[in-house]
């Protein structure tokens, strides 16, 4: 390519970029299958498109699972999806090991739950 045709692609490419001159929010997408919605599991970080917490990916890996054993378990889900949940799961982790152990605390579940009033209790 000569001298010329590259100072003309890059007068055309500094014309373009000057025509759009709004100031533009750059947002890092380093986790593109992690989502946190008020409105599915209270706002926990979740795999994109599912109801799968990012602390359950981290479960099953915390049970020695490996990548392939927790595509096997939770089949709808793409090996992109595991890595990204447990990328965000390694870079949060006393978020998530926090979630987990609320999961596991019966006593809190039990103060979280109001059961029906109709609700047999056994």
């Amino acid at each position: 390519m000569s001298t010329q045709t590259l100072t003309t692609k890059h007068d055309r490419i500094g014309k373009e970029l000057k025509k759009d001159s709004r100031p533009k929010k750059i947002i890092p997408n380093i986790y593109p299958h992690i989502v946190c919605n008020p409105k599915v599991l209270g706002g926990k970080p979740i795999i994109l498109g599912t109801r799968i917490s990012v602390a359950t990916i981290a479960g099953y890996y915390q049970l020695g699972m490996s990548v392939d054993e927790i595509l096997i378990a939770l089949q709808h889900l793409s090996p992109a999806q595991i890595h990204s949940a447990l990328a965000y799961y390694f870079e949060h982790l006393d978020e998530i090991d926090l979630q987990i152990a609320d999961e596991k605390n019966v006593e809190l579940w039990k103060k979280q739950v109001h059961p029906h009033p109709n609700a047999m209790v056994m």
